[in-house]
């Protein structure tokens, strides 16, 4: 199973890179209200059926690929 999982700073949480990005595109005469980067990070998952891949995804989201103090994180799974 593939699984795509894309993580956020949570509202509310400084994101610095969001800042420059936001600043750079203001600098070039791009209107935006906001700019918040993340990251996406694309798994190859052993599992039986999307359920189970999800919950092992999820278990990686907790102990490793998002910091669920400061971040947000959501799964999407494709056979």
């Amino acid at each position: 199973m593939r699984a795509t999982v894309l993580v956020r700073p949570k509202p509310g949480i400084l994101d610095p890179q969001g800042e420059a990005v936001g600043s750079a595109l203001g600098h070039l005469g791009f209107e935006v209200q906001d700019a918040r980067v993340g990251k996406v990070i694309d798994l190859e998952v052993d599992a039986l059926d999307a359920a189970a891949a999800k919950a092992a995804v999820e278990q990686m989201c907790e102990k490793l690929l998002a910091n669920p103090l400061i971040e947000s994180y959501e799964i999407e799974v494709t056979a």
